[in-house]
């Protein structure tokens, strides 16, 4: 009869090559991020040398006096971003209950084939189509621009918010339609407290691809350095003013643009840490911890 192998030795060495690939890949990601972040930065200083802290409070953006203010734009970003929020949102959260909680089973797979191919549609293509369909009635403007990035992120929050319902336990579920709840009692009392955080989490991601478009949001914003509250008046983002005045910019310039594409890094950074924390805690309380 033969004797077993013995796989311990094996298998810890196993255990060691793949922990070590492991903290590896790990800090290969944060020794990248670091990277940009310093490369990025230090072309940045010659802007903020010249500017101090007028370049985040300013609202002059001239070339030709040497004057670099990047408040317009960040303005322009936020503003189209949380009007793609506010539009794509309940789009989202309502096609993936319809997918989870409603479609039968020979409409659920078209329908989530057909969310990620929209998912991977080019950019160019998406502001391309609201230049030719949008602007000629809305004008090229933040509200313009807001729905493409809307079309844009739905696919996003509806893929994500989709994979956090279904894992709500069908125990829950069962258990309310028990008490004699109906299919919309039960997707409020059991679905939406157990997937809350996720949600809130998918919606976060979505602003902050929102926030870091650039060829579709160029196409349709108006490319106008501007702060006003009107949606329908023209503006211009942080990733849009990057891509059409890199190419004729001064050396300063350059430096300013690449200041904004500093503030956008921070600030989707921010975004994404908040979004995971809150994912996070949520998984912290479905679990009872």
């Amino acid at each position: 009869m033969s004797r077993p192998l013995d796989l311990r030795g094996k298998g810890q060495l196993a255990d060691k090559t793949f922990g070590a690939l492991a903290i590896g890949a790990a800090a290969l990601v944060l020794l990248i991020l670091g990277m940009i972040a310093i490369t990025m930065t230090n072309r940045a200083l010659p802007v903020l040398r010249h500017m101090g802290l007028d370049f985040f409070t300013s609202s002059v953006w001239s070339e030709h006096d040497n004057q670099f203010g990047a408040l317009p734009f960040i303005w322009g970003t936020i503003y189209t971003s949380v009007i793609a929020v506010v539009l794509a949102v309940p789009v989202s959260l309502g096609v993936a209950l319809f997918i989870t909680q409603i479609a039968p089973p020979w409409l659920k797979r078209p329908l989530v084939y057909l969310i990620d191919l929209l998912a991977v549609v080019p950019s160019v293509v998406f502001g391309l189509w609201g230049v030719l369909m949008l602007a000629p009635h809305l004008n090229r403007s933040f509200l313009t621009a807001g729905i493409i990035l809307a079309i844009m992120i739905v696919p996003i929050i509806t893929s994500l918010a989709r994979e956090v319902i279904e894992t709500t336990a069908q125990a829950d579920k069962e258990a309310a339609y028990a008490l004699g709840a109906t299919r919309w009692e039960m997707i409020n009392a059991a679905v939406i407290p157990h997937a809350k955080g996720g949600l809130v989490g998918a919606v976060m991601l979505g602003l902050g691809r929102a926030m870091g478009e650039t060829i579709a949001a160029a196409l349709v914003i108006g490319s106008s350095a501007q702060i006003v509250l009107s949606p329908f008046k023209s503006g211009d983002s942080m990733p849009a003013v990057i891509a059409n005045q890199w190419g004729e910019a001064s050396d300063l310039q350059k430096s300013a643009l690449i200041g904004l594409a500093v503030t956008l890094f921070v600030m989707t950074i921010i975004v994404n840490l908040i979004a995971s924390r809150i994912v996070q805690r949520s998984m912290r309380k479905s679990r009872g911890t």
